[in-house]
């Protein structure tokens, strides 16, 4: 057997591990600007040189990108698991969007059950603090708010739940859990569904991860995307019954 002899890390790569760790942790967003080259240097205790080595070396694998002018971000494409197009077709089709219901149910239940068993204290700080958030946003005349803040909220158990597949599968389809909520609350609240109850929901979850009660946890988050989804199913039906009751009218004016 054969030995060579043992040489030590180029600076260069070790702040290529670090920079790819903060991004497999989701510390460091698809789309977020990072700091300035001086400060980097600085920050990670590395010469300009090697810092922009090791920059390069994370620009050509499609991890960073630079822009003109702006500077250095990680690459938006991090954050795309699904293009605009199929996106809008997933929003414009009853088949996907029930079956993105229950995807989201088991993913963000096991999230949840994750997240109680194995998020940090601060973990749980981070997720009640979005939630207090929510409560004060739920009297503001704007419902978008309470609204984003209900994305944040999901986006934060699936943070907590410590599973980077998890995460990044969930993370980069956060445009369609964004949209998702938007659509999901305007046809809630065209029934009249107060957004007391929705907050209430949320309540539930939260306390449950609080508690640290896994099992509680992923019955209240499911039991939330069920609802969503039994008042999606209802306002289905609604439009389908006026459709017929338009008909009967129009024959009615024509006897």
């Amino acid at each position: 057997m054969t030995f060579k002899p043992v040489q030590s890390e180029k600076l260069s790569h070790s702040v290529i591990q670090q920079i790819e760790q903060l991004i497999l942790r989701g510390i460091l967003r698809p789309g977020e600007r990072l700091p300035s080259e001086r400060v980097l240097s600085e920050k990670m205790g590395v010469s300009r040189p090697s810092l922009r080595e090791a920059v390069a070396d994370l620009q050509v694998r499609g991890l960073l990108d630079s822009r003109a002018g702006a500077g250095l971000y990680v690459a938006e494409a991090l954050g795309a698991s699904f293009p605009p197009a199929l996106s809008q077709l997933f929003a414009s089709h009853d088949e996907a969007v029930f079956d993105y219901l229950d995807f989201r149910s088991d993913m963000e239940g096991l999230a949840g059950e994750r997240a109680a068993r194995l998020g940090s204290d601060t973990d749980l700080q981070v997720i009640d603090a979005i939630f207090r958030k929510m409560e004060a946003a739920s009297t503001d005349p704007d419902p978008t708010i309470e609204a984003t803040l209900d994305a944040e909220f999901h986006l934060s158990i699936v943070e907590a739940s410590h599973n980077i597949i998890m995460l990044h599968m969930m993370r980069s389809m956060y445009d369609l859990l964004r949209e998702g909520v938007f659509f999901n609350r305007q046809v809630m609240f065209k029934q009249r569904t107060s957004r007391q109850t929705l907050l209430d929901q949320h309540r539930a979850i939260n306390n449950a991860l609080q508690t640290r009660d896994a099992t509680a946890c992923r019955a209240a988050i499911e039991a939330h995307i069920g609802f969503i989804k039994s008042a999606l199913l209802d306002q289905k039906k609604t439009y389908h019954n006026e459709a017929v009751a338009r008909l009967r009218l129009d024959h009615e004016k024509t006897r």
